[in-house]
């Protein structure tokens, strides 16, 4: 699930890193990025054949799948190193600048993180998106 992901580049690179990772939806806020911008067609490279985009509101969607966990990406959380991986789950990645927004957080049932050794501030949404997959697939 992405909030309000605006970086064309971003949301293709995440929808090719679903493909790889055999994500097939993606829920996308309304505000995010569209997916057929040439910038977000280019970046999947034909993974957005494979891969189904849809554009909803996200706390709607949310409260009609209650009974799926839901994982916020977030500097501070668990460590996803030592978590098992997901056989269902629904990840929330944030907005590039100001994260995931305070209603849809409300609505986290678990708080996750990737491991920080050095001094960056934080990481680029599609790479902490390859990284998660990698750990939680």
């Amino acid at each position: 699930m992405l909030d309000n992901i605006q970086d064309p580049g971003n949301l293709g690179t995440i929808v090719r890193l679903a493909d790889w990772f055999g994500v097939q939806q993606i829920i996308c806020s309304e505000d995010s990025a569209d997916v057929f911008n040439p910038k977000v067609v280019q970046a999947t490279m034909g993974s957005i054949s494979r891969v189904q985009v849809s554009y909803r509101l996200l706390i709607d969607f949310l409260e009609q799948h209650h009974d799926i966990l839901r994982y916020a990406a977030m500097l501070e959380g668990e460590d996803i190193t030592t978590m098992n991986p997901l056989g269902e789950g629904i990840i929330v990645i944030g907005n590039e600048s100001r994260g995931i927004s305070p209603d849809l957080l409300k609505m986290i049932d678990h708080k996750i993180t990737i491991p920080k050794k050095g001094e960056a501030e934080s990481l680029n949404a599609a790479v902490a998106t390859g990284i998660l997959l990698s750990h939680l697939s």
